[in-house]
């Protein structure tokens, strides 16, 4: 089994509800098992500022499906929640991405992992350091140092609300 860190995020059509959506249907994924999920947390938007506040969560998941089977399910997901890219960064009512799988280090046409911007985003590290506190990132040996430069001002922890 593969050990599988994903970022969601939405701020279009009652964002929690989407958040909680995507959960149960990647719930649903074959050989695949939610392991841990995070708080929610509001964050301001990155690059298209125009835009209302999202809500992020991180969650981990074992799975036996390839990088590749897991991108072609969780597009699949984001489809079926409407979401649509219109503007880099834009609005959406849900965003799934792939954070880290095991310890592997991929760069295919369609995707990167480590998550190319996952270690610019206090809304993705934040939540990641919650669930997973003693977490290794391939080529990253100062995560701390990291962490500290990260804005928490862009992050609000959502107290009472789970998913």
């Amino acid at each position: 089994m593969h050990t599988v860190y994903l970022g969601l995020g939405s701020n279009q059509s009652e964002p929690i509800k989407q958040i909680k959506n995507a959960i149960e249907l990647i719930q649903k994924i074959e050989t695949s098992k939610i392991i841990k999920k995070s708080s929610l947390y509001k964050s301001l938007p990155v690059g298209y500022l125009d835009q209302p506040d999202f809500i992020n969560q991180v969650i981990s998941i074992q799975t036996s499906l390839s990088p590749a089977d897991l991108l072609e399910r969780f597009q699949q997901i984001e489809f079926q929640l409407k979401r649509v890219k219109k503007i880099i960064n834009g609005p959406r009512t849900i965003d799934i991405d792939i954070l880290l799988f095991n310890q592997e280090i991929i760069l295919t046409d369609d995707l990167t992992i480590p998550h190319s911007r996952m270690l610019e985003r206090a809304f993705v590290m934040i939540p990641l350091m919650e669930i997973e506190p003693n977490i290794l990132i391939p080529k990253i040996s100062n995560l701390k140092e990291i962490l500290g430069k990260l804005d928490k001002k862009t992050l609000t922890k959502i107290d009472g609300q789970s998913v």
